[in-house]
């Protein structure tokens, strides 16, 4: 096994109800797991070789009980804003693999738009910005949706998941099942 799983990241939930904790490593991973305070929900499909063992590598495991955690902040990225609104308009609602223009957009061209303009005194929000193509972002411009003519396709709200998961973005597919955006 090569030393990448060794360092790699698992996706820590919590018992009963599954709701993704933290980003933890496979070490502490199959500490908890042979501890007995974890189940394996997802493996990698690689195994970690000892002298006289041999353990899959988890991709995802849930501890054994609930613990209750208050409800963490989700900290404003504009990543995560993207995340969130994964990669549609608010305002036309096109989206990556779409054509505008004669081009076929891709994640890069998608910007974080601010509602209320921070010239205007917008912030930094989730409840403030969204995901724009970069055309209806310029068509926007400085003025509020309504005094450029457009609607939002749904309201910004701050997500119940915390952005740990951004990791998620950049973690396997099997993660993504167990994220809430």
């Amino acid at each position: 096994m090569s030393d990448a799983y060794v360092q790699g990241r698992v996706l820590l939930l919590n018992g009963s109800t599954w709701e993704p904790l933290a980003v933890i490593t496979v070490a502490r991973a199959i500490n908890l797991l042979m501890a007995g305070k974890a189940v394996v929900v997802e493996q990698t499909g690689e195994f970690l070789r000892t002298v006289k063992s041999v353990f899959p590598v988890p991709s995802v495991i849930a501890l054994r009980t609930y613990i209750n955690v208050p409800r963490r902040q989700a900290h404003w990225s504009r990543k995560g804003v993207l995340m969130r609104d994964n990669y549609v308009c608010i305002y036309c609602g096109v989206m990556p693999g779409s054509l505008l223009k004669d081009k076929i957009l891709a994640k890069s061209d998608f910007t974080v738009d601010h509602i209320v303009p921070r010239s205007r005194g917008g912030k930094d929000q989730w409840t403030n910005t969204a995901c724009a193509c970069y055309q209806c972002n310029h068509r926007k411009g400085n003025r509020l949706p309504n005094e450029a003519g457009m609607k939002l396709r749904w309201e910004p709200k701050t997500p119940r998941t915390s952005y740990l998961v951004i990791a998620v973005g950049s973690g396997p597919d099997a993660w993504k099942r167990y994220i809430e955006y």
